[in-house]
């Protein structure tokens, strides 16, 4: 008599492993201005003014750097809507050009992108959290290095122990960052209403223009915009995507751009073009000559602000990881969820080390000229991606669909920036595109089409399966989109 063997239970979908819906529209928007409002606002000014040349062309660079990001983020949006995997630039790359271009990304995100882009901003945490304690003194780079490399601590903690709790801490701050830039932006519309409009004089003054230098100047402008694509990193997570992206993304650009010109108005206003120059940290020079009762308070508050937008960066970071083992191009084990608490651990975890290393490098403004170029790169080829798509796929619906204008315009204008790079810093710009091609030889040899010696191979799978016993992860047993 034959044994008969017992049916499994279909998994519930309480206890199943997966990632859940839990951004809604309110923490989708929290995370587009809270991963945008960092410290690009309190540290760009100097490397916008620095770039443009002068007060007027500064101010242009920063109205024209919130549009274009919103062209970006339409775009991203109609691909957001087609495409429901999350992965952002990765996922895109992947479905409209192809498997090489999304590894490329894939490969300068971890290794360039992502750790420098966290080292900017939680340098610029460490610096303005504990520039009040040492007033009137210069900080120790070495206490600015630790308290950094804490804070990133706490981020990556933070990610891996929930979502929820990230997520209501993640809208928490975004409230507190507009708090922040009201601060700023209050007192110095105060100011020019009391006739202080000497630092807008000879606005545009052509004599310290230098063409040359415009693309630099975009770079810092298009950084302190940068987060608008993160959204898209989570499309998964997202209750009812098809509404609340396009709705998240419009909302949120309107809102920063219009914050960002008034701020940077409101800097001005108060300081003259050579203190914005000589100021480590604009935004505490700003307080320590207009607002001087708050002037201890407001580097804290900057502080939170820069906080906010390392763990939503994190945050979203992790998912791309997450997607591209899951599409076979990184080590399965990236792919794995936490049993308990549902979050990419794998992932989250694998950020660190880099991000530590590129923390102890500590230049703020060479790290972010030096990661520019890969990341407008790709995304100027994801927006690519969604025109090439459009035209061999036009059955695929399309739940938002954008003028192809707006892709057209965004694509040109991050390939002219790139291109025009070349030639305005050429050192660090050769060292990011050289970052990002060494990823040719890992994509042929390794993931095209695996070359390691079976021994090798082996030892991986079973070191995969001892940190997947000690991590607590596994696969992912529900599809999510």
């Amino acid at each position: 008599m034959g044994t008969c063997r017992k049916r499994r239970p279909p998994i519930e979908e309480k206890e199943a492993v997966f990632l859940r819906k839990k951004i809604t529209l309110t923490r989708a928007i929290a995370l587009a201005i809270g991963t945008m409002v960092g410290s690009g606002i309190f540290i760009s000014p100097k490397g916008v003014l620095k770039n443009s040349g002068n007060v007027g062309i500064s101010l242009l660079v920063w109205l024209a750097c919130g549009i274009l990001s919103l062209f970006g983020a339409l775009s991203y949006a109609d691909l957001g809507t087609s495409i429901t995997k999350s992965g952002g630039h990765y996922i895109y790359l992947l479905e409209t050009l192809g498997p090489l271009p999304a590894f490329l990304r894939l490969w300068a995100e971890f290794i360039m992108i992502r750790p420098a882009n966290m080292a900017v901003v939680s340098l610029a945490f460490g610096r303005y959290i504990i520039e009040p304690f040492f007033a009137p003194c210069h900080v120790p780079p070495l206490a600015v290095k630790l308290i950094t490399a804490t804070g990133i601590t706490l981020a990556v903690a933070l990610n891996c122990w929930s979502v929820s709790w990230s997520a209501n801490i993640q809208t928490g701050l975004t409230a507190l960052k507009m708090v922040t830039i009201g601060l700023i932006i209050v007192p110095g519309m105060m100011a020019l209403g009391n006739g202080q409009y000497e630092n807008f004089q000879n606005s545009f003054d052509t004599t310290s223009l230098a063409i040359e230098k415009l693309p630099l100047a975009f770079y810092s402008g298009m950084f302190a915009y940068g987060g608008w694509f993160y959204i898209n990193f989570v499309t998964e997570e997202i209750t009812n995507p098809k509404r609340n992206i396009p709705l998240a993304v419009t909302v949120s650009l309107t809102v920063v751009t219009v914050g960002y010109v008034l701020t940077n108005i409101s800097y001005y206003a108060v300081l003259t073009p050579e203190e914005i120059l000589n100021s480590d940290a604009v935004a505490v020079s700003f307080a320590d000559k207009n607002f001087k009762s708050i002037s201890s308070v407001l580097p804290i508050l900057v502080a939170l602000s820069c906080f906010g937008a390392l763990n939503g960066g994190i945050f979203a970071a992790s998912r791309m990881l997450f997607a591209a083992a899951r599409e076979g191009q990184w080590p399965a084990l990236f792919s794995m969820i936490h049993l308990q608490r549902h979050t990419p651990l794998p992932a989250l975890i694998l950020m660190l080390p880099l991000v530590y290393l590129m923390v102890s490098i500590g230049d703020l403004y060479g790290l972010l000229n030096f990661y520019s170029f890969s990341r407008w790169f790709f995304i100027g080829l994801a927006t690519l991606g969604l025109m090439i798509h459009r035209y061999r796929h036009p059955e695929v619906p399309r739940p938002f669909k954008v003028p192809l204008i707006i892709p057209l315009v965004f694509t040109t204008a991050c390939f002219f920036i790139v291109g025009t790079s070349l030639y305005s810093d050429p050192v660090n710009t050769s060292i990011g595109c050289a970052v990002t091609l060494s990823g040719l030889p890992v994509y042929y040899l390794v993931v095209q089409k695996t070359r390691i010696p079976r021994c090798c191979t082996s030892k991986f799978n079973s070191m995969t399966v001892k940190l997947q016993i000690l991590m607590k992860v596994a696969n992912q047993e529900v599809q999510t989109y």
